[in-house]
């Protein structure tokens, strides 16, 4: 029986950098909370962040793309908005890690 080895150091920066942009977006809606639909986007946020989304990129997308269509329908702060494009460029940079095979 074979044990799992731990991933390459890239692996490890294009998840993690990944998952720091979606703590950084869920600290700044909560830093501003009570704006306009504030209660739904960290709802999605949180969702975006699950277990199911990590495992599931594609399910992660769409929250992703839920978080943008709300917060572009919303007068949501300028804070916001900017982690939500930087999650948007994370999210795009973890994907070409993957299809490069830094990260699976």
């Amino acid at each position: 029986m074979g044990f799992k080895t731990e991933p390459t150091g890239y692996i490890k920066t294009a998840i993690s950098d990944l998952q720091g942009a979606w703590e950084n977006l869920k600290d700044s809606v909560i830093e501003h909370f009570g704006f306009e639909n504030s209660d739904k986007l960290i709802f999605h946020v949180h969702e975006g962040m699950s277990w199911e989304s990590v495992r599931d990129l594609n399910k992660m997308k769409d929250a992703m793309i839920l978080i943008q269509n709300i917060a572009n329908t919303s007068k949501t702060p300028s804070k916001v908005t900017f982690w939500i494009e930087e999650l948007r460029s994370q999210f795009d940079e973890t994907l070409a890690a993957i299809k490069d095979g830094e990260a699976k």
